[in-house]
This record gives C-alpha cells, sequence and structure tokens, in this order.
C-alpha cells in the first residue's frame, strides 16, 4: 500500500498514515549525478562528426575529460593562421609537461575541402605539432559553420584560396564549456595561460 503516493519527506520520522519509519533515498538530483551530464554551454552537444589527421572519425564529446586550447585555421593561410600556430606553440611552451597531459590542442580547418587528413596530418608535422597533445580536425562546411557560431568565429572565403576570418583562440574546462578567449595575433598569453594552468592542476 503507497500511503502518499510519491511524497517525499526531508526530516527523519514516521509516516503519517501507517506510522511506519521513514526510509532514507538517494537524491537523484545530488551533484555527483549532475557532473556525469553535459550543461546546455558544453560544446559536446554539438553531434556533428570530425575526421582528425589520423583520418578517425570523431565528434567532439570524445574529447570529453581534458582542457581543450581551441583554435580555427586553414593550412593553405600565408598571413594570420602562421601567426596563430606560432601563439597555440608559444602557449604550450609555457605550460610544465605534467600540465599537458591534462591538455589537448585542436586545431580545426575552415576549409574542409582542402584540408583533408592527409594535409592535417604533413602540416602537423611540418610545424612539430604531431604529438599526442595535439588534434586536428576536418569537419563539413555545416559542422565547421556551427562549430565557428558557437565559438564567436566570423570566417568568409574572398577567393578561391583565402578566407578572412577572427582570430580567436578558445580555452574550454573538460566539460566542454568555454572558460576563456584570446582575441588577436601575437597578443600577451598571460591569461590565457593561467586558465590553462588552472584547469589542468585541478
Amino acid at each position: 500500500m503507497q500511503c502518499e503516493g510519491e511524497k517525499v519527506y526531508f526530516e527523519p520520522g514516521s509516516c503519517p498514515v501507517c506510522k511506519m519509519d521513514l526510509q532514507a533515498v538517494e537524491n537523484q538530483n545530488s551533484k555527483e549525478v549532475e557532473d556525469e551530464g553535459i550543461s546546455e554551454e558544453s560544446i559536446f552537444n554539438l553531434t556533428s562528426k570530425w575526421h582528425t589527421e589520423e583520418g578517425e572519425e570523431i565528434q567532439l564529446e570524445d574529447l570529453k575529460g581534458k582542457t581543450l586550447v581551441m583554435v580555427m585555421i586553414y593550412t593553405s593561410c600565408k598571413a594570420a593562421c602562421p601567426r596563430l600556430v606560432a601563439d597555440m606553440r608559444h602557449i604550450e611552451s609555457q605550460l610544465p609537461k605534467s600540465n599537458i597531459e591534462n591538455l589537448r590542442f585542436v586545431l580545426v580547418s575552415i576549409d574542409p575541402k582542402t584540408d583533408t587528413p592527409e594535409r592535417l596530418k604533413a602540416f602537423a608535422i611540418e610545424n612539430t605539432m604531431d604529438g599526442k597533445q595535439w588534434t586536428f580536425l576536418q569537419g563539413t562546411e555545416s559542422s565547421v559553420q556551427e562549430f565557428a557560431n558557437v565559438l564567436a568565429v566570423k570566417y568568409k572565403k574572398i577567393s578561391p584560396i583565402d578566407f578572412s576570418h577572427s582570430n580567436i583562440i578558445s580555452v574550454f574546462n573538460p566539460k566542454g564549456e568555454l572558460i576563456h578567449q584570446q582575441e588577436g595575433l601575437g597578443v600577451d598569453n598571460k591569461e590565457t595561460v593561467e586558465a590553462i594552468l588552472q584547469l589542468t592542476q585541478e
């Protein structure tokens, strides 16, 4: 017999109907349960599929559990992208090796037609960014646009081989939530490094 259906009491005692002792139950909305989920702000909600420079098909959620430092580039760029790549390497150079173990640097191509996994792999090797902490992603034009919108990165094709684009490096916590953004080329990255250190030391 259910005395009062799904009614829950927050103080110990007995049921006012049948007088039996109340039993403690686990709160399903506890922090532990909450921690398992993905918040509405997380990039892991995006279900698009991507290819890595190794040719593996992944979703962004597969990057869950590590701090992510992300930037959007294209490999044939001769102006801004080499500076963004240099900024990413400069950020990495300021971090202890123990922190890098909890970190993933992700470079997302805005030119998926040209930047095949093979081309991204060659670019990674050429720029000494082929360690396990580096990941390059090729998506579809729609998934790239969707991801750019999330990062507030604007880009536009201005010729068959050139794009104009925002120069933004974004830092995400292990749950995929945006924590910090650095905008510009060759800027002081002290705040970016501090944000990464805090996340990778937790």
